[in-house]
């Protein structure tokens, strides 16, 4: 169990906080985050790197409330946005565009230009087309674009098929034997200065290996580049270390860290790092009302106001998440936890043995503070949840449940 989630009286809490009080005064579905481990994730990871030039840029896709962000922000870490809709949050956010890097191998001319107007720190290109396309708009715009190639240096991060991210098979990064040529190009563009290069191989590793391999192809370029005189300034290494949701034990940050700052000894640049998963998805859970219980046959099954509009993981994916009933009976059972949607893969665990529920009765669904509210959907025109930040013995409510009029806002 995640550590800002714990029982106390036999009451499970998010810090000092019954999640059952929460429930009563902000209802359910509701997603509630930990302040204490937000802050514990963020200044770990930002102190892993301490004794290197470093840049860390929460990745926003992971979890983009803006509470959270001005939080990071607060903290004194940057921002990684991969849309136009994120570099939006960000700027919202209070964050100093140079604190903030727009990835993302589909940017539009659109978001291309907002990025230049708003003079964030670089673009990660991920193609030759990109990358001219950067160039005519900045030209046009008399302005110069500062660029990190991310490279595909194809390694397996021998994590979920759907979440790896640094094989040729993908349709990330320029291909590795393409980089260095690429950036002797874009050097000697008029609009574009090729300040690093990097890569990205993935989400939710938990070996160390991949990420070392990855950084010492990703170094031998970088000296290469610097030989033929280009001004690298950031290598840009990604994000992807991965959290515990099933007894997995991934490396810490400072595991990690040891690693990348190995492999980089002796150049002088600025590591940039983009944390998502690992910085929240410890931090938070989904809390859930049971509707009802329901037989079919031998097979059990607990129905509850959330489902996979509200928490897409399991069927997508197959993810794991640990369950803990807020007030457990003592008795246990093997039971499918499924939503209200008109889906088959409504799930949130299968043939999970946990205590005993019964209607009316709530439930954490732990780790879910990375990719839950983010990838939360209105299907079956469901309102999404309400989102809960916890400081202590209090909490505030940072995203209001939607309502019935908010689902119909924009049509007409």
């Amino acid at each position: 169990m995640a550590d800002a989630f714990q029982y106390h009286s036999d009451h499970l809490c998010c810090e000092q906080v019954d999640l059952a009080r929460i429930a009563e005064e902000v209802g359910t579905p509701t997603y509630v985050y930990s302040g204490r481990a937000l802050e514990d994730a963020v200044r770990g990871f930002d102190d892993a790197f301490r004794p290197v030039p470093h840049h860390v840029c929460y990745g926003i896709k992971a979890n983009s409330n803006l509470t959270l962000l001005r939080r990071f922000l607060g903290w004194g870490i940057g921002l990684d946005a991969v849309s136009g809709g994120e570099l939006y949050r960000a700027l919202t956010a209070g964050a100093d565009p140079r604190q903030v890097i727009l990835s993302g191998l589909g940017k539009t001319r659109d978001e291309i230009r907002y990025g230049l107007d708003s003079d964030i720190l670089f673009f990660s290109v991920e193609s030759r087309e990109e990358l001219q396309t950067i160039d005519q708009i900045a030209r046009e715009s008399g302005r110069v674009a500062r660029v990190v190639l991310r490279t595909n240096p194809n390694v397996d991060a021998r994590t979920h098929p759907y979440i790896s991210t640094g094989l040729k098979s993908h349709k990330f990064g320029i291909a590795f034997e393409d980089a260095g040529p690429l950036a002797l190009e874009g050097h000697r563009m008029g609009g574009i200065e090729v300040v690093g290069i990097g890569c990205h191989i993935g989400s939710q590793i938990t070996e160390l290996d991949p990420f070392e391999s990855a950084a010492s192809s990703i170094v031998t370029l970088a000296r290469e580049l610097l030989a033929d005189g280009v001004g690298l300034r950031y290598l840009d290494f990604g994000g992807g270390l991965g959290i515990s949701y099933n007894g997995e034990t991934p490396p810490t940050p400072t595991a990690y860290a040891g690693v990348l700052m190995r492999v980089t000894s002796g150049l002088d640049i600025t590591l940039v790092l983009e944390p998502g998963r690992v910085i929240v998805g410890s931090a938070g859970a989904l809390v859930a009302r049971v509707v009802r219980r329901k037989s079919q046959g031998a097979k059990q099954f607990v129905i509850v106001d959330a489902g996979m509009n509200d928490l897409i993981r399991p069927p997508l994916y197959g993810s794991f998440h640990a369950l803990q009933p807020v007030r457990p009976r003592g008795e246990t059972e093997v039971i499918d936890l499924v939503g209200p949607i008109c889906e088959s893969t409504d799930f949130l665990a299968k043939d999970r043995e946990v205590s005993r529920m019964e209607e009316g009765d709530l439930v954490a669904v732990l780790a879910a503070g990375a990719y839950g509210a983010a990838l939360s959907s209105n299907y079956n025109s469901r309102p999404r949840p309400a989102e809960v930040l916890v400081d202590g013995d209090s909490f505030s409510v940072i995203r209001r449940r939607e309502t019935y009029d908010d689902l119909i806002r924009l049509e007409r």
